[in-house]
């Protein structure tokens, strides 16, 4: 049995529990362990749960802490349809309300961040406190992405790549270590913060057709989102940014004109994957913030 199924990942981390709930006609998979207010934690791509596995045991001494797979990751069920943001949340809060919370805190990483954004806007008496990590949501800006690299510090290509849902599959079928490898070297700065095991964990969650299928339909869905969020209120709940230098200015832009207030922190030496190059910083942050 290989070693980087959840069954086994489980078995380090002490007190928490591999879960299923079936919501909005689909199961949802996540991890549940501590005590306290629930926190629910939301990876982005090419990622799933175990993005978060620096950080829980710290959150759980405070919060019940819940790291769930989105719609179309890791152990969660990847159907066809439902991948725009504000559908994401519903399952969401489908899966707090099947859990018997009525409010939770939140922090969404990556596509996780942008779930995290569309449950906040859409749900807003169901949030305490939102943090974002590394990542604004999709807004019009989008369609101005250049076609070459011209000078930016890094160049989201697999944004275009990602709307080519069965050329990209039938490409990287068998073949995802080659794009996941490519994104770790070009967006971590603390190479050590993914470690070939954590990559084993995702590789093995990517390299399907079907899971690629599911991966892309996040992006896919994004003009969608952008048309959503056009005629959204602004987030009323605190909220926080804690980004990496190079997208420091984006998300406190985005956070300026769609929250009522926000506080940011810069974390230096470090890539897009926060709570992997940074764990300790990451954790603290959150739990300050939160408190």
């Amino acid at each position: 049995m290989t070693p980087y199924r959840t069954e086994n990942l489980i078995k380090q981390m002490p007190g928490f529990s591999s879960c299923l709930e079936k919501v909005n006609g689909i199961h949802i998979h996540y991890v549940m362990g501590g005590s306290g207010n629930p926190l629910i934690l939301l990876p982005g791509w090419p990622q799933t749960w175990w993005s978060y596995h620096h950080i829980m045991p710290f959150l759980a001494e405070k919060y019940t802490v819940i790291a769930v797979d989105l719609r179309g990751m890791g152990d969660s069920d990847k159907p066809e349809e439902g991948y725009a943001k504000k559908h994401m949340a519903n399952d969401i809060m489908e899966l707090i309300a099947a859990l018997g919370y009525d409010k939770v805190h939140m922090a969404g990483h990556d596509i996780g961040a942008n779930v995290a954004y569309s449950f906040a806007v859409n749900y807003p008496g169901a949030i305490g406190k939102l943090i974002l990590l590394d990542t604004p949501p999709p807004d019009e800006n989008m369609y101005k992405l250049p076609m070459l690299p011209v000078g930016m510090p890094v160049y989201p290509w697999w944004v275009a790549f990602n709307q080519l849902n069965n050329l990209s599959a039938q490409l990287l079928e068998g073949r995802f270590e080659l794009l996941l490898n490519h994104l770790f070297e070009k967006l971590l700065v603390n190479k050590k913060g993914i470690s070939d095991f954590d990559r084993s964990v995702y590789l093995q969650h990517y390299n399907h057709k079907e899971n690629i299928r599911a991966a892309n339909a996040w992006y896919q869905t994004f003009g969608q989102d952008i048309a959503e969020h056009k005629n959204a209120s602004k987030i009323k709940k605190p909220t926080m940014g804690i980004a990496s230098s190079a997208n420091y200015d984006i998300l406190d832009n985005f956070l300026s004109h769609n929250a009522h207030e926000h506080e940011m922190m810069e974390i230096k030496d470090c890539g897009h994957f926060l709570q992997e190059e940074r764990p300790d910083q990451i954790a603290r942050a959150i739990s300050d913030f939160l408190d």
